[in-house]
């Protein structure tokens, strides 16, 4: 039976069973109903204290580790635990993917409730480290404390921090020291950065009183060797900047591109701000089966680049294109999966409602000598209309990669309306494409389904699914 402790359950010596949604691991209680912990593996037994009940569920914390799981691996990183980054980084990579691919079935099944063929295998990614080639860091003049720091009777001296948000605290940054994410030079700037600004007094930013000079940092790389650098200044302070910015020249010759901008509004989203570059170019160039992709400080990219290969091999093998189809690509992004389609297809058409990703798209694709893409600026459930179609054509096969939130349903049906021969599916969210594929059952068939990683140590699984028409 479960006992109290501060007016909150603790259940003892429960296995942990499986793993869930948004990276939660599962047991299950005395009463039948399941409980959501941030910090165990199946396999585990343990006790634990919840904090959160509901009608069919608890959410609670191993708070004892009587067993340890076989499924179990010694986390890299130092931080691990407290940045909220990597939370399965305690989780052997083999069964991250079992457990990612069990996501991707469950959804299918559960919420789609579609009959579907056998799910190829996981397709896992060959870095597990360093894959990442886009990471953004936050200056913060008060930053994260251990409790074994707020309990010391030390004199704290160094505030400042610059690394990543405490999960669920959009005030509070831990300061990192070395991150698993990105290759170097990624950790070599960050920390030579800090050094330069705590030696120069240059202020940290306060997000609470918006005060400061130095608000994020974001790094780029490409698998061509080619690096980005920007620095986001909360204020227009030209000799500091200068003197930042001149130091990082210095120190890294090596970045291709030096950027920065000043943003003094509330909050730091860079796209509606002008982007400065202060040294080289004010892009940086993708390389991807001879393909060349500009990638400037605003650009959408896959940010694994490896697996963004894969991933758009895969699409282009479910598309089945022969050279005399016409193709649209919906939410085309900076049109990396038209262009990548594009030799085999008659004609791609790609349509986005981001004006900046379809001008970057247009110029990659002249870049390219590619002459058989066009693209189009507008919301999806406007833009892809009757109209729309009697222009440009009938489609053969969509492809189609929306957000995490799917497709919006006029989007849904349009394409039930004119029922291509093939839909290729592409999303990072199995639930809403599962959603989706409901609606579009009656008309389309599941006919393959090829779950990939993108993300190793997180939670996050990217899936592939072909439709043909009945």
């Amino acid at each position: 039976m479960p006992r109290r402790r501060n007016k909150k359950q603790v259940f003892t010596n429960l296995e942990v069973v499986d793993a869930g949604a948004k990276g939660k691991t599962i047991a299950k209680a005395p009463d039948g109903k399941v409980v959501f912990l941030p910090n165990a593996v199946p396999g585990d037994v343990v006790d634990i204290q919840t904090f959160k009940k509901r009608k069919t569920y608890y959410e609670g914390k191993a708070i004892t580790f009587h067993k340890l799981s076989d499924k179990r691996t010694e986390p890299k990183c130092s931080h691990f635990g407290t940045c909220g980054g990597c939370k399965w980084q305690h989780m052997d990579y083999k069964h991250q993917l079992h457990y990612k691919q069990k996501e991707v079935v469950n959804n299918l099944t559960r919420i789609g409730h579609i009959e579907l063929p056998e799910v190829s295998n996981i397709l896992g990614s060959e870095k597990q480290y360093f894959y990442r080639n886009k990471m953004e860091f936050s200056f913060s003049d008060s930053r994260w404390l251990t409790l074994e720091e707020i309990q010391s009777d030390e004199k704290l001296t160094d505030r400042n921090a610059l690394g990543f948000h405490i999960p669920g605290m959009w005030d509070k940054i831990l300061d990192v020291k070395k991150c698993y994410f990105q290759a170097d030079p990624s950790n070599a700037i960050r920390n030579a950065i800090k050094e330069f600004a705590n030696k120069n007094n240059l202020e940290f930013f306060n997000t609470r009183n918006q005060t400061g000079l130095l608000r994020t940092l974001m790094i780029r790389t490409t698998s061509i060797g080619e690096i980005m650098v920007l620095i986001q200044f909360y204020k227009d302070d030209l000799a500091n900047r200068e003197l930042l910015l001149d130091f990082i020249t210095e120190a890294f010759p090596e970045i291709t591109s030096l950027l920065y901008v000043v943003n003094s509004k509330a909050n730091d989203t860079i796209y509606d701000q002008d982007v400065i570059c202060y040294k080289g170019r004010d892009h940086i160039v993708e390389n991807m089966e001879g393909l060349k992709f500009k990638i400037n400080a605003k650009s959408f990219y896959q940010t694994n680049s490896e697996q963004a290969y894969e991933l758009y091999k895969i699409t282009r093998e479910f598309s089945g294109l022969s050279g005399n189809e016409l193709v649209y690509d919906l939410y085309t992004g900076t049109g990396t999966i038209a262009q990548f389609v594009a030799k085999q297809a008659k004609q791609v058409i790609g349509v986005e409602s981001v004006p900046e990703a379809i001008i970057a798209a247009k110029e990659n694709a002249q870049i390219n000598n590619i002459n058989n893409v066009d693209f189009y600026v507008g919301d999806m459930k406007t833009i892809f209309n009757d109209n729309f179609i009697a222009k440009h054509g009938h489609p053969d096969v969509i492809i189609t990669d929306p957000p995490r939130d799917g497709m919006h349903k006029d989007v849904v049906k349009q394409i039930l309306k004119i029922s291509p021969e093939k839909v290729v599916y592409v999303s990072c969210n199995s639930s809403t494409q599962a959603r989706d594929l409901a609606l579009m059952d009656e008309i389309y068939k599941v006919t393959k389904v090829q779950p990939l990683d993108m993300f190793p140590q997180t939670h996050h699984v990217e899936n592939v699914v072909l439709l043909e028409r009945r």
